[in-house]
């Protein structure tokens, strides 16, 4: 359960561009800084289908925090709360609410990857480390990105535990069954008006990455808001990263909202990846979890626009899945409404059968989807 599957170096280039010195090997977790990480946890079992697999807290010895890790096939979250007043957790939250801290990578040599970061100018975020159970030894080092957001270098070729040294099993009575989700297809990060390049600039000189693909104003806008948007990638595709900023616009754009409300740069959404869409999201939807609903008339020439799929259009247009296609293939996807207080994180639901785009066809639809719920909110 503790180890990443995509474990060999010699993993084939998806992105000739990018260098791929590092090279990374997956997205081992993600943690997020939140309130109530007792409540959070059961909130992505129950909801999201989520398994449970770790815990560390008073009981593992933690004095000033509490962590449970759940698990779905690929996808790890990390929920971690404070136990006292103060100290970074709690100026954390105070400052953005609950929210995505830390993006670990899973790498082969931690202390390579800090050194090999740093040398091109991250900012430390902290030394390599070992960390040792009787299960074998971690070793972690981090480097800063945008905002406060934090990437984590995870090298645990070495472990054997459930998830990592200061982690007992965590295994309570209650486990939902899951939803279907199989891996993080990519994260997005929201950053300040004119800040895209320069993030784009530090994935490619600090980390290795190339630029997948780019979006303007044009690609991103409707009759009110816009945006632009550039996708990094590593060399093996395995992590994806696209950063949003804002573009002029007549009206507050989604990613003025979330700056706003997060204070700040930071991860906008996590899309996660299925094998069967309409299954997943009816699912996560009986479940209570609420999406964003584009017209009824989007359906009546999506096929004209996208050509033939192997999916029935009706339970597509029921549930209020998108379809995009580009040379490779087509995808389905869905968005949710923020899944937090404030209106910052969401989750996207993405299947692909072929397509490697993001839905430059649904941008449109998506973001007017968008400007309705921030009209709801006061904040278009």
């Amino acid at each position: 359960m503790s180890k990443l599957d995509n474990t060999s170096l010699k993993l084939p280039k998806e992105n000739p561009e990018a260098e791929d010195f590092l090279p990374l090997l997956g997205t081992d977790h993600v943690e997020l800084y939140v309130g109530n990480a007792k409540q959070a946890a059961y909130y992505y079992m129950a909801a999201w289908g989520f398994q449970p697999l770790a815990y560390a807290g008073l009981e593992t010895g933690l004095k000033d925090k509490v962590s449970y890790v759940v698990q779905q096939d690929k996808i790890r979250l990390v929920l971690t709360s404070p136990l006292k007043p103060g100290g970074e957790i709690n100026k954390h939250i105070e400052s953005h609410g609950d929210g995505v801290k830390v993006i670990a990578l899973g790498v082969d040599d931690a202390s390579k990857s800090h050194h090999e970061t740093t040398k091109r100018g991250a900012e430390n975020y902290f030394e390599p480390k070992s960390v040792e159970d009787k299960n074998g030894k971690v070793v972690l080092s981090g480097i800063h990105t945008y905002g406060e957001t934090v990437h984590v270098f995870v090298e645990r070729k070495n472990y054997n535990g459930v998830f990592m040294p200061g982690y007992r099993a965590w295994n309570p009575f209650y486990k939902a069954p899951n939803v279907g989700l199989k891996y993080i297809d990519h994260m997005v990060g929201n950053v300040g008006w004119n800040e895209m390049n320069k993030w784009c600039e530090f994935y490619a000189k600090v980390m290795g990455f190339a630029q997948l693909v780019s979006f303007d104003d044009k690609d991103i806008s409707t009759e009110y808001t816009a945006l632009m948007s550039k996708v990094m990638s590593n060399g093996n595709g395995r992590i994806k990263f696209p950063i949003n900023e804002p573009a002029d616009g007549r009206k507050k754009s989604q990613i003025e909202e979330y700056i706003e409300f997060y204070n700040g740069a930071g991860v906008q959404h996590m899309a996660l990846a299925t094998d069967n869409i309409i299954e997943t999201v009816t699912a996560l939807r009986n479940r209570g979890i609420e999406f964003l609903t584009v017209p009824a008339s989007y359906y009546e020439d999506v096929l004209d626009r996208v050509g033939e799929i192997d999916e029935d259009l009706a339970p597509l247009k029921e549930l209020g899945i998108l379809i995009d296609r580009d040379d490779e293939g087509y995808l389905l996807q869905i968005f949710t409404k923020p899944i937090l207080d404030r209106p910052t994180m969401f989750i996207e639901i993405i299947q692909r059968k072929g397509a490697k785009s993001f839905g430059k066809g649904n941008f449109k639809a998506l973001f007017e989807a968008i400007e309705r719920e921030q009209e709801s909110r006061g904040t278009l």
